[in-house]
């Protein structure tokens, strides 16, 4: 199905959002191959910041109409919403969102929502700030976060809540790791300057860089011959801290999008790397990364927790168990989180971690380091993992002297800052010689 209209396909997409439960990120690929390619800019950011704005945006529409829209015309509500986003957030001289955000109606195939679309657009505009003044007088509206979220982050980080809300508002930075045993930070930032691509290294990772404008990856000088990978500086942390010998047999646990299983190659090219993955179609990604790289490692796809479906009995020397988690360190990259999330879901993904931690300690020898990782900014993913993990088993903290992040009784946590690194966790345990 081909999309004439980026509006009308940006309320498409947002309406399934919330309607079915479907993240951007599987939604846009098959989308974008649908648009224009002139228009899939505009079909992107209508797409984001209609998600990343949505609980304000919603509070504006319930000032804005005396009664909701049944729900088979949800992508009516969704369409709205993008035209009060234009509105808000774009250049769009505010007749021009109006009257295109009209027009789509009829790609809609829903000619009878023009006079009710034009007519709560129009009475936005004429209130626009009377409304953003009440706005702030309601702290869902203000921040553009769900009420759960607010409640678990202040709590958490009392001192901090607000610069994480203020970062996930953002557009994300576009940071790069440069694959050491292709080229150095400098050489690489030689390359860069030749191209005139504005940037500067990253404050904590040795290996990483941050653009100034994100650009299409695939533009950047030597990408295709694997010396630079897109990747955070969050994330970049976790190889040097893994620190893996030469020789190691080193298990990434639920290793897919396969950032961090090229980065312990390119810390180290003769570790026996063991990369294990739930789903086949995430599998295929960790192979077209390493194969970009010139790298290449044991690929299971398997449940981690099902030992005997993947595990040969070899214990490994390091073991990098980057958790499923809630992504709340990664909101302002995956905005939906805010539409998609529940407070029950986090019970469930402790649950789950502490799971996936039991069950892959069996697998690491005596003396040997487990990396515990997440990108989730909640103490009930990490620290409070880590404790009850503590209740059952014997293990010996590694402290994590660094310059980042928060030091914790277990581990150190990373906040989302502007500009610069995603929200992170990390703990180092350590095996005892005395423990199998």
């Amino acid at each position: 199905m081909k999309y004439s209209n980026p509006r009308s396909a940006a309320a498409l997409t947002l309406s399934t959002v919330i309607t079915e439960g479907k993240s951007l990120s599987k939604l846009l690929p098959a989308k974008l191959d649908a648009i224009d390619p002139q228009q899939q800019g505009l079909y992107k950011e209508l797409c984001y910041g209609s998600v990343r704005w949505h609980p304000q945006l919603m509070f504006f529409l319930y000032q804005l109409m005396e009664k909701p829209l049944k729900q088979k015309d949800h992508d009516i509500q969704a369409l709205i919403l993008v035209g009060v986003y234009q509105q808000l957030f774009m250049r769009i001289p505010a007749h021009a969102a109006i009257s295109e955000t009209v027009a789509a109606t009829a790609a809609l195939d829903k000619k009878w929502a023009r006079a009710l679309v034009n007519g709560v657009l129009r009475n936005f505009q004429r209130r626009r700030e009377s409304l953003l003044e009440q706005a702030k007088e309601n702290q869902i509206a203000s921040t553009a976060h769900p009420r759960w979220f607010l409640k678990k982050i202040q709590k958490a980080w009392p001192e901090h809540w607000l610069q994480i809300i203020d970062a996930n508002n953002q557009r994300p930075p576009m940071s790069l790791r440069i694959n050491q045993q292709k080229a150095t930070v400098l050489e690489y930032q030689q390359q860069l300057a030749a191209e005139n691509i504005d940037h500067q290294p990253c404050r904590f990772s040795k290996h990483g860089i941050t653009l100034k404008t994100p650009c299409d990856p695939r533009s950047l000088p030597g990408f295709d011959q694997g010396v630079v990978s897109v990747q955070d500086e969050a994330p970049q942390l976790s190889a040097d801290l893994l620190a893996p010998a030469p020789g190691d047999r080193i298990l990434d646990a639920c290793a897919a999008p396969g950032g961090k299983s090229g980065h312990l190659l390119e810390t180290e090219p003769s570790i026996r790397l063991v990369a294990v993955e739930k789903e086949l179609e995430r599998s295929t990604r960790i192979e077209e990364n390493l194969s970009r790289l010139q790298n290449s490692a044991e690929i299971c796809v398997a449940d981690v927790t099902q030992l005997n479906k993947w595990w040969d009995g070899q214990p490994f020397d390091r073991i990098l168990l980057d958790a499923p988690c809630s992504a709340t360190g990664v909101i302002r990259r995956n905005p939906d989180i805010k539409l998609l999330r529940t407070k029950q879901d986090i019970v469930q993904l402790s649950e789950l971690q502490l799971h996936l931690l039991e069950s892959v300690w069996s697998t690491l020898k005596p003396g040997g380091i487990l990396l515990y990782a997440t990108c989730s900014v909640l103490p009930q993913e990490n620290e409070e993992v880590i404790d009850q993990f503590s209740q059952t088993t014997s293990f010996l903290i590694e402290p994590i002297a660094a310059e980042w992040g928060i030091g914790l009784k277990y581990g150190r946590q990373l906040l989302p800052i502007n500009g610069q690194h995603d929200g992170f966790y990390y703990a180092k345990l350590q095996k005892p010689d005395n423990v199998t």
